[in-house]
């Protein structure tokens, strides 16, 4: 009888464990957020924040396809493999391959589109950085795979610190905001250079060679993570960036900072709870893939977990606002606490939905989770098409709630369905 009830409860300890151990990693990444946030907020122009955003925002839609995609499937396929071997060189090579096809077609595609008025020499600075921190997190999935959590941490602290002091340096220097941002990027670029260290170190690099056949296999099954990834991009990130860019046309750069302030937190915790989430939630949930029954029992002791705390650490976020939101930002941003309630919410329901989407990517379900992606952005837009022109600022933040409360409705429903149906 004690042998089967441990193995109920181990993996919830796995998960504690896990979440602790990666604390380093995310307060460095979410520190360096907050100290870039307050920097861009107190010494750049009104609309810095927004504009900041942008380009973050830029840089993730370049970055989706290798991070959302190609890294998400090289762990679950690295994981069981021994490093060096031909099976383990054959998904990296392919790796590496299509994470060079999707920065060429993102480059491409910005040239063209022209996102942002650059000359052709900030474009080439731009997809150079994209390049290194690409390469950097390539490397760093690798390590990941490996179980080498305690060098991947060390590359987080390093790109999170060089980020923040080349924002410090040159903002404190005076220079202009696109030299700012541009810089940042670099600086954080930099961390490939200690990744391919750590990866050599791992014996991560061994046996590979420049000109060494891809394999068929490896980018076909990486494919699926590539568009589930595509949908991310266009569902998603893409959704965010036009948003932005109506905001911006519509109340002009000081009033879009106030929404962008609230976005711009919930970024921070957000990106706390999937750092977490990547490094320790998903690879277990990957691990029981084939065994049905314990990943659901799994995701369901996660949720039950994670419910009550993010509602609590929301909570405490919400009755703080009054202060929370000068000290993170700018006394001039105080009048974004009346769009922080809605994004609370929002927030809440979104964290919660992706512990169920974390299923279908872990199970490569390209299907479902394209279709999940596609409703919820269709959803979303209908939203705001209705709440803009009535609530101004206050549309976006309630139409954010309710995309993600129908959301984790629509996966919980589903989620039970199965259950019940078995």
């Amino acid at each position: 009888m004690p042998a089967t009830t441990a193995p109920a409860k181990s993996p919830i300890r796995h998960f504690v464990r896990g979440s602790l151990g990666t604390g380093v990693a995310v307060l460095a990444r979410a520190g360096g957020s907050l100290i870039v946030n307050k920097l861009v907020a107190t010494l750049a122009p009104a609309g810095g924040l927004t504009l900041l955003a942008q380009f973050q925002n830029l840089m993730a839609m370049l970055t989706t396809l290798p991070y959302d995609g190609v890294q998400i499937g090289l762990v679950k396929y690295l994981a069981p493999l021994r490093p060096g071997s031909p099976r383990y060189r054959a998904w990296l090579g392919a790796a590496t391959v299509l994470n060079a096809a999707a920065l060429l077609l993102g480059g491409l595609v910005l040239a063209l589109r022209g996102l942002l008025d650059w000359s052709w020499g900030s474009l080439l600075v731009f997809m150079l950085g994209i390049g290194l921190i690409t390469g950097q997190a390539l490397l760093g999935s690798a390590l990941l795979a490996a179980g080498r959590l305690r060098a991947y941490v060390g590359l987080t602290v390093a790109l999170a610190a060089l980020g923040t002091a080349a924002t410090a340096a040159t903002l404190w220097a005076g220079w202009p905001l696109p030299r700012v941002l541009l810089t940042y990027l670099l600086a954080q670029g930099l961390t490939l250079l200690p990744a391919l260290g750590l990866a050599a170190r791992a014996g991560l690099l061994r046996g590979l060679r420049p000109g060494a056949p891809v394999s068929r296999l490896a980018l076909r099954r990486l494919g699926q993570f590539l568009l589930m990834a595509v949908s991310t991009l266009l569902f998603g990130k893409a959704v965010d960036y036009v948003l932005r860019d109506y905001l911006l046309a519509t109340f002009g750069p000081a009033r879009t900072d106030l929404w962008q302030a609230v976005a711009k937190l919930s970024d921070n915790y957000t990106m706390v709870f999937s750092a977490v989430m990547s490094s320790v939630f998903y690879p277990r949930l990957a691990a029981l893939v084939g065994q049905p029954g314990a990943a659901r029992q799994y995701l369901r002791g996660v949720l039950l977990l994670l419910a009550p705390v993010l509602a609590a650490g929301l909570g405490l976020i919400y009755a703080s606002r009054a202060w929370l939101l000068p000290l993170l930002f700018a006394p001039r941003l105080l009048g974004a606490q009346v769009l922080l309630g809605p994004q609370l919410l929002g927030d809440w329901a979104k964290l919660l939905s992706w512990l169920f989407i974390f299923q279908l990517t872990a199970r490569a379900r390209t299907g479902p989770y394209v279709a999940v992606q596609a409703g919820s952005a269709v959803v979303f837009a209908g939203l705001l098409g209705w709440l803009l022109p009535r609530y101004g600022l206050q549309g976006a933040v309630w139409a954010h709630a309710a995309r993600y409360g129908l959301l984790l409705l629509g996966c919980s429903w589903v989620q039970w369905g199965v259950k019940n149906a078995e």
